[in-house]
């Protein structure tokens, strides 16, 4: 054995050779110190099961987890918000969505991609013209599916016989018995290279659009247009006029202009949606 105090071997007495020091008594202590004595009282309070349930009851623990992100239950709306991120479409027959847009589903689904001539020569001979690239996902089935974009915000819309104009690119989704075809904005659109296309839809059901962060709606009145940019303009209800603003000086003609050449200019009565993000 080894003095606790100084390191030096000694053999089985009660004083260390080297430095004098009590070997006993330096054990002793060293002793009490690796093995306190927990009372009585307070054993209880430390006891294993006490431990391992501040573990589950920790805000961080997988349980809570788990609870805090569950898909949600109850409501029969074919279109239902999970999160501001994530559409929960209860599937009982067929619904079109933009392609790519699906992140889990449940049950019996089928997805298909948008065939050629799945709407007619006259929806088929607009896309090739205008360019419009939203291709469409035809989702048939039972069950559950989840749809999202990018992380963009998603705001559902339950027409009832009315008229929505919407950016292509931001239509997430939209029942079977919604009427939809792709329009031109003719009104001034000639200034701007290619013009200016969206997707009306009609009728009555549920259609859901995203947005880059959380959009605003601008009421349009026939004594108050709306001016927005063009690229920041998600979707406009159909009892307005829509139509192209220039502002075009000399300045615009050097490259020494304000960098907002075309404003959307909305006459009528109805609502515009726009978001704080310039999406090109």
């Amino acid at each position: 054995m080894y003095c606790p105090s100084c390191g030096s071997e000694v053999e089985d007495v009660k004083f260390c050779p080297s430095c004098g020091e009590n070997v006993d008594s330096v054990k002793a202590k060293n002793e009490e110190v690796s093995s306190p004595q927990i009372s009585s009282d307070n054993a209880a309070e430390v006891s294993a099961p006490e431990i391992s349930s501040r573990s589950v009851n920790s805000k961080y623990s997988v349980n809570e987890f788990v609870n805090n992100t569950q898909e949600k239950q109850g409501g029969n709306e074919t279109f239902e918000l999970e999160n501001n991120y994530l559409l929960n479409v209860n599937l009982h027959g067929k619904i079109w969505t933009k392609k790519g847009s699906m992140v889990a589903y449940i049950g019996d689904v089928k997805f298909r991609r948008e065939g050629t001539m799945e709407h007619g020569l006259g929806k088929f001979v607009k896309k090739a013209v205008t360019g419009e690239s939203s291709t469409l996902m035809k989702v048939k089935g039972q069950g559950k599916v989840y749809l999202a974009d990018m992380g963009k915000e998603i705001t559902v819309l339950n027409l009832q016989n009315e008229k929505i104009y919407v950016n292509g690119n931001d239509l997430l989704a939209f029942e079977d018995q919604i009427d939809w075809d792709i329009t031109m904005m003719t009104k001034g659109s000639s200034m701007m290279s290619g013009g200016l296309f969206n997707i009306r839809l009609e009728g009555n059901g549920m259609i859901a659009i995203t947005t880059y962060f959380s959009p605003i709606t601008l009421m349009v009145t026939p004594d108050q247009p709306v001016y927005t940019d063009p690229n920041a303009t998600v979707a406009w209800s159909g009892g307005l006029t829509p139509s192209i603003k220039a502002d075009m000086d000399f300045k615009t003609l050097i490259g020494k202009d304000s960098g907002e050449t075309f404003q959307m200019k909305f006459k009528g009565n109805g609502f515009v949606i726009v978001q704080p993000y310039e999406e090109y």
